[in-house]
C-alpha cells in the first residue's frame, strides 16, 4: 500500500492546488453568505473527487494487474493517455498565461457567486472536481492507481481517504480557518485571492506537466 501511496499523492497535490477551486472559495468566504455558500462548495468538492475516484478504482480493479502482480496492458494504457491528456493540458495553460504587463483574469462566472445559494455553490463544487477536465484526469489517475494494485478493501478504503482528505486539503482549510477567526482571515484570504488569480496559468502548467510526465514514465515502464 505503500507505494500506492506515493504514487497517489502527488496527484492529490495537484487537485489540492488547483487555484481556480481555491480562489472560488476565498470568494464565498468574503460574500454575505459565507457560511452557506462555503461549506455547500466544501460538500461537493469532495463528493465530486469521491465518486470519480471510487469509480475509475473499482473498473479498472476488475482488469488492473496480471496474475504475476505486474501492471495489466489495460492500466499502463490508460496511464499513457491520462500522462499525454495532461502535459496537453499544461500546455494550454502555459499559453494562456498573463503576459508581461497584464493582470490575470478569472472566469465570469466568479462575478455572481455573491448570489450564490449553499445548492448552487455545492453543485459549483462538484463540478469543479468531478468535470473540470484538469481535476478529472488527476481523479482518473488516482482510480487508475489504486484499482490497479489490487489492494485489500481495507487498504483500498485507506488509499481512497489519503488522497481525498490531500485533494480537497486547500478548499477546506480556509473554510475552517474563517469559520473559526472570521475577522482574522479576511485580509490573508484576499491576498491569497489576488496572487492565485495572476499566477494561476503558470503553477497549474508546469504541475500538469511534471505529472503527466511522470504517469507517462510508469505508462511506458508497464510494458
Amino acid at each position: 500500500m505503500g507505494s500506492v501511496i506515493g504514487d497517489i499523492l502527488p496527484l492529490a497535490v495537484g487537485i489540492a492546488i488547483s487555484p481556480i477551486p481555491i480562489i472560488a472559495v476565498i470568494l464565498m468566504l468574503l460574500s454575505r453568505k459565507a457560511t452557506a455558500t462555503s461549506t455547500g462548495f466544501l460538500l461537493g468538492w469532495v463528493v465530486g473527487i469521491v465518486l470519480v475516484t471510487v469509480v475509475v478504482l473499482v473498473l479498472v480493479g476488475q482488469a488492473g494487474n496480471t496474475a504475476g502482480g505486474e501492471p495489466s496492458t489495460l492500466s499502463s494504457v490508460l496511464k499513457l493517455v491520462l500522462g499525454a491528456a495532461l502535459i496537453l493540458l499544461a500546455v494550454r495553460q502555459w499559453h494562456g498565461r498573463p503576459k508581461a504587463g497584464e493582470t490575470g483574469a478569472m472566469p465570469k462566472w466568479m462575478n455572481a457567486i455573491e448570489s450564490f445559494s449553499f445548492v448552487r455553490a455545492l453543485l459549483l463544487g462538484f463540478g469543479l472536481s468531478a468535470i473540470n477536465p484538469k481535476n478529472l484526469l488527476l481523479c482518473l489517475a488516482a482510480g487508475t492507481t489504486i484499482g490497479a494494485a489490487h489492494l485489500p478493501t481495507g487498504e483500498v478504503v485507506v488509499a481512497t481517504v489519503v488522497f481525498t482528505l490531500l485533494a480537497c486539503s486547500s478548499v477546506a482549510v480556509p473554510v475552517v480557518g474563517y469559520l473559526a477567526a472570521r475577522d482574522r482571515m479576511a485580509a490573508p484570504l484576499d491576498r491569497l485571492r489576488a496572487w492565485l488569480t495572476q499566477n494561476n496559468a503558470a503553477v497549474m502548467a508546469v504541475l500538469l506537466l511534471v505529472i503527466g510526465t511522470v504517469l507517462l514514465g510508469k505508462g511506458i515502464a508497464g510494458f
